[in-house]
């Protein structure tokens, strides 16, 4: 049984006039923001602003790269080269880890969004051009992926640090990845069956599919999404439930040390 566990979010998603997730609500119960970076969603002055949200409520924050869809936020494919990804990565971390420096403090981790991520879990050349990304801009990024990924197992590959990562709010299937947004059992609807499944992987490391299959995860960190409805009151029933089983929550870098 795993006794800590880190609880991430994607944040920073709001640009212009347009107000995306609950970034001030969830904050407090999570303990690392994953900030975008202008791509896929946000814009200079979100990241500014959340750069400093993560700095007062003292949660690790890092880069959240996607594809330069700002209108489809990132959750199209795209045909992109090896060097395009690589250097995509290198552009939006180096974006937001100048608003970082600006606040004095140190960006933890890389966790690409949308289909970029989806894509890298499956596509080895793809995962390892990210992977190769982060590493060109700082060794010591930890890398987030989902747990069992060519993108995690690229992370290794290249020799970085590897947050393996599971979704409380999100079907899997039997081969351990998400059951595509759209699809019937892609979103956990209920409140009551995201928390028992997370402090059951927790307890057990292991995860229901949707077929009824059992699999086994490794996992350092939950991602809670903000745009969840209920989405405080969902990351506030998980940390709670988590913390009355004696499990700790820390940030990832902590996680993957223990």
């Amino acid at each position: 049984m795993r006794k800590m566990i880190d609880l991430n979010s994607d944040m920073g998603e709001s640009f212009g006039a347009y107000r995306y997730g609950a970034d001030q609500d969830i904050v407090e119960f999570i303990s690392s923001a994953n900030i975008a970076c202008g791509w896929h969603a946000g814009d200079a002055v979100v990241m500014d602003q959340s750069t400093k949200l993560c700095r007062t409520h003292q949660v690790a924050m890092g880069a959240h790269p996607g594809f330069p869809d700002l209108l489809g936020f990132g959750r199209r494919n795209m045909n992109c080269s090896a060097a395009e990804i690589r250097a995509y990565l290198i552009y939006q971390i180096g974006a937001l880890q100048a608003f970082a420096h600006s606040q004095g403090i140190e960006l933890s981790h890389v966790k690409p969004h949308g289909n970029l991520y989806n894509m890298a879990g499956q596509d080895l050349k793809m995962a390892l051009a990210i992977a190769e990304g982060v590493k060109a801009v700082n060794p010591k990024l930890i890398l987030v992926g989902l747990a069992g990924s060519q993108l995690c197992r690229a992370g290794y590959q290249t020799g970085l640090q590897v947050a393996e990562e599971v979704f409380a709010d999100r079907g899997y299937r039997a081969d351990g990845s998400l059951v595509p947004r759209g699809e019937p059992g892609a979103m956990i609807e209920t409140l009551q069956e995201a928390v028992s499944r997370i402090v059951h992987l927790v307890e057990t490391g292991e995860m229901i599919a949707n077929d009824g299959s059992i699999l086994k995860l490794e996992a350092h960190t939950v991602c809670l999404h903000g745009d969840t409805p209920g989405a405080a009151a969902y990351a506030k029933a998980i940390r709670q439930m988590l913390t009355e089983k004696g499990i700790t929550i820390a940030p990832m870098a902590e996680v993957i040390r223990q």
